[in-house]
């Protein structure tokens, strides 16, 4: 470890491993012991109290280092799994008892001591998946977001990581997702918070297991070909005493303003214009990359970090901007091979766009507007969707504007806002219906895919922290055949490069009629060099035995998908058998192709076509 290093990229705002050196690290130095490093740089004096000591305050006075506001000592014989804290006198006498910023794992709420940890303890066996591991974006992406306290429970405790190691992950490989994004699983004191109200950065939440264990739950992942996406929050942190507020008697984290550094959450906002603050959180985000080999590392809250508080009228808050982009930088520079993902709800530009080329430097940005227009559609009364018929269009006339990812995240399913089944206009059937023809629209959508545990089994229940889901829909044969249609979903997503291929590219996707409000049925098709891959979408509850819509090309139309098929719960009004697309004379040049096809009430359908080689020009 190059110890000068690290402190002046720290000072500088550039330091993307500051836990190699802060924190509490197993060393020998002329003996087994740990060494403790703090930066609290207006303190008096600071001691390290703990289980190994008996907490005695005088035991293990801290040594100021040659490096400004660092202080240092080791302590022989500190077995693994203590508990400790710093115990902080600031300039004016008051004492303040801290956990460590930088601590590896802490004691399980309300206890709130850091622990000793030792990373060495963590194997790996995941340098295939390493290695040939991308930012996916000509490759299918459906991600899996879970709550890992609120998917299962033994009775009023949540999956521990092994359990989830277990259960979880054949879950996920069995129902075709191709990612996990775990909601924040760094420490945090409120359950209530769902771990975006941070108070250890560096630390993995011990509600449900150690870090060795978490780190085999991500190593299996591996093995099984799923991806781990990891939520972080930069924006602000935790009130509590325990925490970085007033970390040395001080503001040291927070901005000095009260009017900026109180956030509309409770919390406390960040001071992005602290050097020494952008480099605790890069190395953050970085340790989740290094330590935990994430493969996605999803920014929450991104407008506030954009905006002062988030509100346009304040303006763009410029030392946040600098260091979103910095941050972003270096984590691509570092781990060319994760995803960096934006949860953006602004029209700020150039999310996604390089930071070399003006741009905040992100991967992803979900697509807010896309959720909000479509979810408001679909609770609409079929009577009144021609009037709205734009709510669906809308999308693609920004699209590739940004490299957007398709959510439908846990917001869309908590504070009154009903699950994103019970949105759905209609009865309970006409609910199921309207559900699936909507997964089918949005997986036929261009941009990677989101969704919320329990959307795939028709949950009607908002999320609670509480409570594991309920899995007992599960006996009930409409939910059951919903999880078998979001499964064949997935699978056929991934079976079908078309699909995501050209996700960023005009040439992946186009319109065959984006117009037919009065009838509100829309029709496009996504392509590769392989295959055409036509989508219908019925949106009322009218059929239709002949559908006539034209196709890019002659030959004879397959359907893969039928969100009516009578196994997932449909009518059967489908295409059973291969439909021939008939030629029609446009001039004495031109000829074009139809295709006609049953097209039953509130149904998806998807007919794929194997595409012509162009025919080769004559040689003159």
């Amino acid at each position: 470890m190059d110890q000068a290093r690290i402190i002046e990229d720290f000072h500088q705002g550039n330091c993307v491993d500051a836990y190699r050196l802060f924190g509490a690290h197993y060393t020998y130095e002329g003996g087994e012991g740990v060494r403790f490093t703090v930066y609290a740089p207006h303190a008096r004096t600071i001691s390290v109290i703990g289980s190994f000591n008996n907490w005695d305050e005088n035991a293990a006075k801290m040594e100021r280092t040659g490096f400004n506001g660092v202080w240092s000592i080791f302590i022989k014989d500190v077995k693994e799994w203590e508990s400790y804290k710093y115990l902080i006198e600031d300039k004016y006498g008051n004492l303040h008892y801290k956990s460590d910023p930088y601590a590896f794992y802490s004691e399980t709420r309300p206890d709130n001591a850091s622990k000793t940890y030792n990373l060495k303890d963590i194997k790996w066996t995941d340098a295939a998946w390493m290695k040939k591991r991308t930012k996916n974006f000509d490759r299918p992406v459906s991600i899996y977001e879970v709550h890992a306290g609120g998917w299962k429970r033994n009775g009023e405790f949540p999956y521990t990581y092994p359990e989830l190691e277990n259960e979880l992950i054949p879950y996920v490989k069995d129902h075709g997702y191709t990612h996990i994004e775990l909601m924040p699983l760094n420490e945090h004191p409120f359950d209530g918070s769902w771990g975006y109200q941070a108070s250890g950065y560096f630390a993995v939440t011990s509600r449900y297991g150690n870090p060795t264990e978490f780190a085999s739950f991500v190593n299996k992942c591996h093995k099984e070909g799923i991806g781990v996406i990891m939520d972080m929050v930069p924006v602000h942190f935790v009130k509590d005493a325990f925490g970085l507020r007033y970390f040395d008697g001080e503001p040291l984290y927070e901005y000095r303003k009260p009017e900026d550094a109180e956030s509309q959450w409770g919390t406390m906002n960040f001071d992005l214009w602290s050097e020494e603050v952008r480099s605790f959180l890069i190395s953050a985000a970085s340790f989740w990359c290094d330590v935990y080999h994430m493969d996605g590392i999803r920014i929450d809250a991104v407008s506030n970090l954009i905006y002062w508080g988030g509100n346009r009228d304040r303006g763009t808050n410029e030392g946040s901007l600098n260091f979103i982009k910095r941050m972003n930088y270096y984590l691509n520079r570092e781990y060319p091979g994760v995803m960096l993902i934006a949860e953006d709800s602004s029209d700020y530009p150039k999310v996604t766009w390089s930071t070399l080329d003006g741009g905040l430097g992100f991967d992803y940005k979900w697509d807010l507007g896309w959720m909000n227009d479509t979810l408001k559609y679909y609770e609409r009364d079929p009577i009144y969707k021609k009037w709205h018929h734009n709510s669906i269009t809308f999308s693609m006339a920004y699209f590739y504007s940004e490299r957007f990812m398709l959510p439908l995240s846990h917001d869309e399913n908590v504070h009154g806002k009903h699950s994103v089944i019970d949105k759905m206009w209609g009865t309970y059937e006409q609910k199921f219906m309207l559900a699936r023809n909507l997964y089918a629209y949005m997986m036929a959508h261009p941009g990677k895919k989101l969704n919320f545990m329990g959307n795939e089994i028709g949950s009607f229940r908002e999320f609670d922290e509480a409570k594991e889901l309920d899995w007992f829909l599960l006996t009930y044969p409409a939910h059951d055949a919903f999880l078998r249609y979001f499964t064949d979903l997935n699978k056929i997503y991934k079976a079908h490069s078309c699909l995501s291929k050209y996700d960023y590219s005009y040439e992946g996707f186009k319109w065959i009629d984006a117009d037919n409000a009065e009838q509100s049925v829309y029709s496009f098709y996504r392509s590769d060099e392989k295959e055409y891959l036509i989508c219908v979408l019925n949106m009322t509850p009218a059929s239709y035995e002949e559908f006539t819509i034209e196709v890019p090309q002659g030959g004879t139309y397959t359907e893969i998908l039928n969100s009516e098929k009578d196994i997932y719960s449909g009518c059967n009004m489908c295409n059973f058998a291969p439909v021939k697309a008939v030629k029609r004379k446009v001039d004495k040049k031109t000829f074009k192709y139809d295709l006609t096809i049953r097209l039953a009430p509130f149904a998806a359908v998807w007919l794929t076509v194997k595409r012509r080689a162009p025919r080769k020009k004559a040689a003159v």
